[in-house]
């Protein structure tokens, strides 16, 4: 364990919190105009997702977990675990469904994805922020509906419903937002 300023915090830094492992996905400093500078974070527990806020005095010492980040080529889901190869080693590593989690909408087979480990064990999934995916099923659009704006429903290669504009059909790639699920364009 490392110790760092909260100074010294960045977005994707991993802290030790009284044995809890938790991600800073924001962080603020903040001068009152009175006492001491403080930096505000979000931190979102590794293992659990959920999100607090919490505030440090400037300067203070926290922990620092070591997280490896390594790219892995995702290979098969074998019924209990989420299989990926390590890209520089060869290795293989069995990922369970709650740390891959969301993820799963988004992987296809050999999709490279960088998988957060500490100690060896996998903590989260990082995925692209978008991902390109073949339209399963749709229902057909009208004529004269292409300059409406509507959406409808449609099912993804991976079994993920999103919502997509009218002209969209069968078969089509379309790029779509890892973090919310948006329909972000035709391929």
């Amino acid at each position: 364990m490392a110790t760092v300023s909260t100074n010294d915090l960045k977005n994707g830094v991993v802290l030790d919190l009284d044995g809890q492992l938790w991600t800073v996905i924001w962080f603020q400093h903040h001068k009152p105009g009175k006492g001491n500078t403080v930096v505000r974070t979000k931190l979102k527990h590794v293992l659990t997702g959920k999100v607090v806020e919490r505030t440090f005095n400037s300067d203070t010492k926290v922990e620092s977990a070591s997280v490896d980040r390594r790219e892995m080529q995702y290979l098969y889901h074998d019924g209990e675990a989420y299989v990926f190869m390590d890209t520089d080693s060869f290795e293989q590593l069995n990922v369970s469904d709650e740390v891959v989690g969301d993820a799963k909408n988004y992987l296809l087979d050999n999709q490279v994805a960088t998988v957060a480990l500490h100690d060896g064990n996998p903590l989260f999934i990082d995925l692209p922020t978008s991902v390109e995916l073949l339209i399963t099923y749709t229902e057909p659009g009208l004529q004269g509906d292409r300059s409406t704006g509507g959406t409808k429903p449609a099912t993804v290669e991976t079994g993920l419903q999103i919502q997509v504009p009218l002209f969209i059909a069968n078969g089509e790639k379309v790029k779509v937002d890892t973090r919310d699920g948006s329909y972000l364009g035709r391929v």
